[in-house]
């Protein structure tokens, strides 16, 4: 089973019918060169790129948006109700809330979603900062990962220092049982990731970079020169997950991109899904 973990469902016209909204989404979240569209085009995208299922991620940075929440909850709902065969739904939520603890509550025991997402160089908070204590406590008592954006952000408005990989140590420390991931592997802060990723088993990292030539050239670099070549196979097997960054870039192009790697059989399926299984909990750690 291949599994996409990190995908943003921005334009999907299901939840674009608000033209003012749409706007005020594609502004916060940098997003200005695509329009909306409908679900059958995912579903012929990832039936050519051989993707069974996909991560789906909102956004609330709501206390710095006016109240507004730019991807919503609600949203994933909806689009997971078109497409329950394919959407694993996440939640979000603001931490700087009054109420984020009961918002997160209510995800997961009424909405059913299957992690929380978390931005904090949008969102604005340091990951250890006791603010996001409660946050975490609600999803080990329900046993829910959490996708962090780690690394560089290309959303306007974002500040680096608050992703960067050293600033989820604590939390890694604090947490043992806490799963999360560490997206885009913290790029550009490739080597500390992997620090991480060997360090503490409950860290993960998702594939979904940001890359400046091509997908395959830059995961040459990344994974084969940043990292050593034989890093990922001796070390990490079971932390890297695969994750596009949809609808910034293609997720058929970047599974491509994986699969044109030197790695074994065996270590390509564990990043294209096997990793992803553990991640959200549908299999035993090993």
């Amino acid at each position: 089973m291949v599994i996409d973990l990190h995908f943003h469902p921005a334009f999907y016209e299901d939840i674009c019918q608000d033209a003012g909204r749409l706007r005020r989404r594609c502004d916060e979240m940098g997003y200005h060169l695509m329009s909306p569209a409908p679900l059958t085009n995912l579903d012929r995208q990832n039936t050519h790129a051989g993707i069974d299922k996909v991560v789906i991620l909102p956004q609330d940075h709501s206390t710095r948006c006016g109240g507004d929440v730019v991807l919503s909850n609600e949203e994933m709902v909806q689009l997971r109700s078109l497409r329950p065969e394919t959407f694993i739904a996440f939640a979000s939520v603001d931490p700087h809330r009054p109420d984020a603890v009961s918002v997160l509550e209510r995800a997961f025991t009424q909405q059913n979603l299957a992690g929380l997402k978390l931005h904090p160089a949008k969102q604005r908070f340091d990951p250890a900062d006791r603010l996001l204590w409660p946050v975490y406590e609600t999803c080990l008592k329900y046993d829910k990962p959490i996708l962090f954006h780690a690394g560089l952000s290309w959303q306007p408005d974002t500040l680096t220092r608050y992703a960067h990989p050293l600033a989820f140590e604590e939390v890694a420390l604090t947490f043992p049982r806490l799963r999360f991931c560490l997206a885009h592997m913290g790029w550009p802060w490739v080597q500390e990731t992997c620090m991480l990723l060997i360090k503490y088993e409950n860290v993960y990292a998702d594939t979904g970079m940001g890359y400046m030539d091509s997908p395959a050239e830059f995961f040459r670099k990344v994974f084969l020169q940043d990292m050593g070549e034989h890093w990922l196979e001796h070390n990490f097997p079971h932390k890297v997950m695969f994750g596009s960054n949809a609808p910034r870039f293609r997720p058929v192009v970047v599974k491509k991109a994986l699969e044109a790697l030197p790695w074994r059989k065996r270590t390509l399926e564990l990043v294209l899904g096997g990793n992803a299984r553990r991640f959200l909990g549908w299999e035993e750690e090993t």
